[in-house]
């Protein structure tokens, strides 16, 4: 993977792998009108397993799959990722819209009933493995369909060793 693709979700490995937690992967929500595009976003696997590949450094191998559900044409306008300390404390964000989605070298149109899926295996410096746990990252993905009517999903990504 190139090393602009890597930066598509930065903020969200950093900080995940940074201070990764142990607890197990979180639901995913949407948001949709009926009779329109849907969308629905998983992180394969979750939790992600850190895998350590000599001294600190691990790597974090995931995929991002986006499905249309709704039976409509979408197009992803944003992908976002909050990180969070102990649930609650905003600690970092990162947000991306489909032109720079779009400049790292990623579809953004998914036909309906279609996926799109983003591979990573992203390598980070862990320095002390105590911080594997307590942070969560909360991914989501904001499309429109072939109408403009807006839809959304969210899901929760934990890392594990």
């Amino acid at each position: 993977m190139g090393a602009v693709k890597r930066n598509f979700f930065l903020l969200l490995l950093l900080m995940v792998t940074a201070a990764a937690c142990s607890s197990g992967g979180g639901g995913s929500t949407q948001s949709a009108q009926p009779g329109h595009g849907a969308i629905s976003i998983q992180v394969i696997p979750n939790p992600i397993v850190a895998r350590n590949v000599g001294g600190n450094t691990y790597e974090f191998p995931f995929e991002v799959v986006v499905r249309e559900t709704g039976g409509h044409p979408v197009n992803v306008t944003r992908v976002s990722a909050d990180v969070l300390a102990l649930g609650t404390i905003r600690v970092g964000n990162e947000s991306y819209d489909a032109a720079r989605i779009q400049s790292l070298g990623y579809q953004t149109s998914i036909p309906a009933h279609g996926e799109l899926r983003y591979r990573f295996t992203p390598r980070e410096s862990v320095s002390d493995d105590r911080v594997f746990g307590g942070v969560e990252a909360q991914l989501t993905v904001e499309a429109t369909d072939d109408t403009g009517t807006p839809t959304s999903a969210r899901t929760t990504v934990t890392v594990t060793k």
